[in-house]
């Protein structure tokens, strides 16, 4: 087993990787997200997508990207913290950044055969699932654990100590 540190790769050398790794017969789980701070719906979601396969790859948006898509005040954890909770986590086996808008280039470059989100998209409107079809491969859509969100936790606090 790798240690949390050695889990997070630039995506160029993991796609090397998992090449070696599809032609061992492995099946090789995708999914994205910003995942800041990291919540118990977040740990269930990922165990789930790792049960679908049998490496999970972790995508995680930039600080940049989080910024465009979440606006100014996100993230709230920087992207290499980030990055290190997420491979600390038994489920996820690699870790990598991607920086554009959606995943579609990245997905496109690693190449998964099992792509998963959050069953909150529909299928039609999930990047990559072209993809996935294309190549014969699975998409999973995972329902999310009810009452989870980081912007609710952010609420929270807001709530409770904003203004103390």
């Amino acid at each position: 087993m790798l240690k949390a540190k050695d889990k997070i790769i630039e995506r160029k050398k993991l796609a090397k990787l998992l090449a070696r790794l599809r032609r061992q017969g492995k099946r090789v789980v995708f999914t994205n997200g910003c995942f800041d701070l990291l919540h118990v719906g977040h740990v269930r979601y990922l165990n789930e997508a790792r049960q679908k396969g049998d490496v999970l790859v972790v995508a995680v948006n930039t600080d940049r990207s989080v910024r465009k898509i979440k606006g100014d005040s996100r993230p709230i954890i920087p992207q290499a913290e980030r990055a290190e909770i997420l491979s600390a986590l038994a489920a996820v086996d690699f870790v990598t950044y991607f920086d554009e808008g959606t995943p579609f280039e990245i997905i496109n470059e690693l190449k998964p055969g099992i792509l998963v989100k959050g069953a909150d998209y529909r299928a039609r409107d999930i990047v990559g699932n072209d993809f996935i079809k294309r190549t014969g491969g699975k998409l999973y859509r995972i329902p999310l654990a009810r009452n989870y969100s980081t912007s609710r936790i952010v609420q929270d606090v807001v709530d409770k100590y904003g203004t103390k």
